[in-house]
C-alpha cells in the first residue's frame, strides 16, 4: 500500500474600522501545506490511521502507536515517528459534545509532541481541536515502544465523547 496526504491549515482575516485618515483594511493571513509522499525520510509518511472513538464519561482512551492500532485495511500499525496528530473534540455527524478532552498523561506516554514527564493538552472544549505537525526527519517525536508509546484521550465527566482523530507515522 502507498500513501499520499496533504495537510492544509489557513486562517484568514477581515479587520476594518474607522480612523482619522479613512477606512483601514487589514487582511492577514497564515497559511502551511504539509504534502507527505509514502515512505520514512523528511516529508514522508507511510502509516495512516483516521478514526471516530468514543471514550466514556470520566473515562480514558488510551491510543498505543506501538503495534495495537489497526488502519482502515486491518493492517497493525507499528510507529516509529509520528507525524501528524490531529483531534477534533465533534463527531463526524456534526452533533455536539458536551464535555472538554485533555490529551497526554497515563503509563508509557508518548511525549513527542508534549515534551516533560507528565505534561498534557487541554481542556479541548466541545467543538474545538487540535493538529500538530511536522514534517522533519524526526517529526512530532520518536515512538518507543512499551515506555513510550501510548496517547491518552482523557474526557472529562457528565456524559460519553465521540471524537476524530487522525495520525500519520513512520514505521522506521
Amino acid at each position: 500500500m502507498t500513501l499520499s496526504m496533504d495537510l492544509i491549515t489557513q486562517l484568514s482575516a477581515v479587520y476594518s474600522g474607522d480612523n482619522d485618515f479613512g477606512g483601514p483594511r487589514f487582511t492577514p493571513v497564515m497559511e502551511k501545506r504539509l504534502s507527505l509522499t509514502n515512505g520514512t525520510g523528511v516529508n514522508q509518511a507511510d502509516l495512516p490511521y483516521f478514526k471516530e472513538r468514543t471514550v466514556a464519561s470520566g473515562g480514558t482512551d488510551d491510543i498505543d502507536l506501538a503495534g495495537a492500532l489497526a488502519d482502515v485495511y486491518g493492517t497493525t500499525i507499528d510507529a516509529a515517528e509520528l507525524v501528524i496528530f490531529y483531534l477534533i473534540n465533534q463527531p463526524r455527524s456534526g452533533a455536539a459534545n458536551t464535555t472538554a478532552l485533555t490529551i497526554g498523561g497515563g503509563s508509557n506516554p508518548f511525549l513527542g509532541f508534549l515534551g516533560g514527564t507528565a505534561p498534557t493538552l487541554g481542556p479541548i472544549a466541545p467543538g474545538g481541536g487540535v493538529v500538530l505537525f511536522a514534517g522533519a526527519a524526526a517529526g512530532l517525536g520518536t515512538v518507543t515502544a512499551g515506555t513510550g508509546d501510548i496517547i491518552r484521550i482523557a474526557n472529562g465527566s457528565g456524559a460519553a465523547n465521540t471524537y476524530q482523530i487522525a495520525l500519520a507515522a513512520r514505521s522506521a
